[in-house]
């Protein structure tokens, strides 16, 4: 019986084929990993911009008095439709800052309108997130002003690294929480309510 044997060069070239097979195989396999991967963050990432700005604040158990208001003022469905807005909104704190009576008086019907002018004194038309506004501020010289959907004037500003709103009445506001995104805009929660001039 002849016996062949494979000469060195043979076995060193079927290794190195071998080798390659490899490397694309894990190569397949490391892409279809990072393909799975981004697909479930693409899902999350869906799954937490479907509700819109009245369903993410009713969500917040700092937003209550934020939320009652809106109804009160028949807002609701304009912030749940498309927008895009930003919305800077104060949590129930920044409300109990008020003078004593002052939000049991807005939330009279006969006080809708004043109390829908100063809710919409806190949107602004757009998706403004954190960045935009800082680059915003940045573009300004170091303030920017920002037109309401109620035709007020906001200024933001930077100090200590915290976005701080300053109103028509000189009364400021500082951004406590950044880039709460929702299907139709943004929040950002802000320590007080602002008020326009009239």
């Amino acid at each position: 019986m002849i016996e062949i044997k494979p000469c060195l060069s043979e076995v060193l070239s079927f290794k190195t084929i071998s080798l390659q097979i490899q490397k694309k195989i894990m190569k397949s396999i490391k892409n279809a990993m990072l393909f799975v991967a981004v697909l479930l963050l693409s899902i999350n990432a869906m799954a937490q911009t479907t509700k819109d700005i009245v369903d993410v604040a009713a969500d917040s158990k700092k937003h209550t008095t934020l939320v009652q208001a809106v109804t009160a003022a028949d807002l609701v469905n304009t912030l749940k439709s498309k927008g895009p807005f930003t919305v800077f909104a104060p949590t129930n704190k920044a409300f109990n800052k008020l003078p004593a009576g002052t939000l049991d008086n807005l939330l009279k019907p006969e006080n809708k309108t004043k109390l829908a002018g100063i809710l919409t004194y806190h949107v602004v038309a757009g998706n403004l997130n954190k960045k935009a506004v800082l680059a915003a501020i940045t573009a300004g010289g170091g303030i920017a002003t920002l037109t309401t959907v109620a035709g007020g004037k906001l200024t933001a500003t930077v100090v200590k690294r915290k976005i701080i709103l300053t109103d028509e009445k000189g009364g400021k506001a500082t951004v406590k929480k950044s880039n709460l995104e929702a299907s139709n805009g943004v929040i950002h929660v802000i320590d007080t309510v602002l008020m326009p001039k009239n």
